[in-house]
């Protein structure tokens, strides 16, 4: 055996040896989060950048360190939305010390300009400074929703309202990564139900976990 086949040899074994300690990391390091909170980490939050009610600018850093809960509605719905907003204010009165964040994202920003939102906020008892109602590219805002978080919302001419929208809920943690628990079947929910009462009690209960 040559020098150059004995080098390769070494090599070879060098970056399999890498390969497998990184997996056993990484298995080690997912084991050990699931084992502290029994979430999973579904992926990365999506970086963004919008108006809030207030008129500030509020981006994905300004929930940095901060866990956040992620939602898409607009304030003419007459169906689901009145529902979310209510249930995401019973998230927001679950932590009074404003520990949390709320980013709720308008796939109308034609009409949901700053001051709408400001009212619309008010209606609903909006209290905690870090919920941000926001406003923007309307290109944008339907690019993070259905591909920066997979949560389905759509520009339809045929309906009455002129959108449809999934009614889910996104939790984040403090790192930036979307989570979720996982179901009895051990398969990750990745969401949460925005419009039914059980779905807001796990959500509330799986923000708690991560506070710990």
């Amino acid at each position: 055996m040559n020098k150059n086949t004995i080098l390769s040899s070494v090599i070879f074994l060098l970056v399999v040896g890498v390969v497998v300690f990184g997996i056993i990391h990484y298995r080690k390091s997912k084991e050990t989060y699931l084992s502290d909170t029994g979430l999973v980490v579904i992926g990365k939050a999506p970086s963004f950048s919008f108006t809030d009610q207030n008129g500030k600018i509020i981006t994905n850093q300004t929930y940095e360190g901060k866990i956040y809960v992620v939602d898409f509605f607009f304030t003419t719905c007459p169906t689901i939305c009145p529902i979310m907003t209510t249930n995401m204010a019973r998230v927001q009165d679950a932590f009074p010390d404003n520990s949390i964040g709320i980013a709720s994202f308008s796939i109308n920003p034609t009409t949901d300009t700053p001051e709408v939102l400001l009212q619309y906020a008010k209606k609903f008892g909006v209290t905690n400074p870090h919920w941000h109602l926001l406003t923007g590219d309307e290109k944008k805002i339907f690019k993070l929703s259905n591909e920066g978080f997979n949560i389905y919302a759509a520009k339809i001419d045929d309906e009455q309202e002129g959108f449809e929208h999934s009614g889910l809920f996104a939790l984040i943690d403090q790192k930036g990564n979307i989570v979720s628990r996982k179901n009895d079947k051990g398969q990750p929910i990745i969401y949460y139900k925005g419009t039914e009462s059980e779905g807001i009690q796990m959500l509330i209960e799986d923000i708690k976990k991560l506070q710990k």
